[in-house]
Formats: C-alpha cells, structure tokens, sequence
C-alpha cells in the first residue's frame, strides 16, 4: 500500500541502473521521484522542486555526497530535511563522516529495494509525527522543544537538528532518568528493526551534544547498556 500523502523524494545517484531501479520501486509506493546525477544538480534540485526526502549517494560527480549533505545542513531551510545517504560496505568510515555532518540514516550496497522504501517510509514517519496523548512541549533546565513547532532552543536561541536528532533527543526527554538501550533508541527512533550497526546512535549523541552543550554531561552514557538522560526537576 503506498503512502497517501504523494510525497515528493529527491533520488541522487550517477549510476543509471541504480537511479531507475529506486525511482520504480518508490512510484510503486505512491510517491513522486526526481532524480539528479551530480551533487550540484542535487543542490539546484532541492532549491527547484523542495523534496520531503532525498537519497543520497555517497560517490557523485562534481561535488560528493558527503559535501552535498553538509551543504544541505548548513542552511536552515534544509537543515531538517530528511537524508538518506547510499553507501559502499567498503566506505564504512565515510558512512560515519555522512552521520555526523547531518545524514540521518544509510542504506549500503548492494541494497534490497524494499527495504530502502520501508527506511524512507521510516524517516518520513518520524517527520510527520502523529499526534497524542504526550506534551507538545518539554523543557530541561534552558533547553526547549516544541514538538508542534518541531524546534528546539537554548534560552532565546533556536538550535537547528536534523529529523533523527530530534527524534533522538524528544525520546531521551519523554523517558528521562530511565536507562534506554541502542537497541530500544534505534527502534524508538528510526522506526522500524533496525539491522545495521548500534554505532549509529553513538554518532548522534554525539551530534547532539555538540549541538546542545547543555547535554555534554546530562547524557550519560551506562556501560553496556545505552544512554541515560539525567532527571532534572523540571517542568514538561
């Protein structure tokens, strides 16, 4: 059954069997694909069409994945836009670099097309979050995040995230001071069994501390379990 909502995915990748076989794949879910071949292409085409995800390859002619996404980062309009980045298993320290400077999942070749679409689907649903029973707003000493709004701020200043760290950090405030496993983050937060590596959390904790210092010491990491947020008495 294919997504209602008619959503629009921006497919980067030079390789022409690849970019069909995705852009087949994700029509037949209901969604509207275009495609570009270079980075730079990539970057006019998220200015032209404004996509609600991208795919991003990792290896592009002209500008790289790597560069693209930390482009993309960099500016507010894009700096939440859901990436997907396509990876080799043989550029695994690179898939790390793309985690830090703002990816918020990846998908290694070669790829089981299904599975790409259910990642997609995943990190679509974390954006377009339902609406329930829990606040809308939580506060942790001066941090903020408003979940109507989907913004997070330091005092007055507004702090950028990515769709994961977001969804990372409003798990870690709605179960703070309980000990949450990688395994339960990721499932939490990426949406679905999640079979890559657990360092994937590692890296955007990391992400989010950098981000908001005011977590460098208020995550703590538990040895051999997962991470914990500090309970604070605080309102939200």
């Amino acid at each position: 059954m294919g997504f209602t909502n008619n959503k629009k995915i921006l497919i980067v990748e030079d390789e022409q069997d690849i970019l069909q076989l995705v852009k087949h794949y994700l029509e037949k879910e209901g969604f509207r694909p275009v495609t570009a071949t270079s980075g730079l292409e990539a970057l006019k085409k998220v200015k032209e069409d404004k996509p609600d995800l991208v795919v991003l390859d990792l290896m592009l002619p002209e500008m790289d994945g790597l560069e693209v996404c930390k482009r993309l980062r960099s500016v507010s309009e894009t700096a939440m836009l859901p990436i997907l980045m396509l990876t080799a298993k043989a550029e695994e320290s690179d898939t790390i670099v793309g985690l830090e400077l703002g990816a918020d999942d990846y998908v290694t070749k070669p790829f089981s097309p299904k599975a790409l679409v259910a990642r997609v689907k995943a990190l679509l649903r974390r954006v377009e979050r339902a609406p329930s029973s829990e606040p809308d707003l939580y506060r942790y000493g001066t941090l903020t995040m408003n979940l109507g709004r989907h913004e997070v701020s330091l005092g007055i200043q507004e702090v950028p995230l990515t769709a994961k760290e977001f969804g990372l950090l409003e798990h870690l405030l709605r179960h703070r001071g309980r000990v949450l496993t990688r395994e339960v983050l990721l499932n939490a937060v990426w949406g679905y069994d999640y079979y890559g590596t657990t360092r994937t959390v590692d890296v955007h904790i990391r992400r989010l501390k950098q981000k908001l210092p005011l977590l460098e010491e208020a995550i703590v990491s538990v040895k051999s379990l997962g991470y914990k947020l500090k309970d604070l008495d605080v309102s939200g």
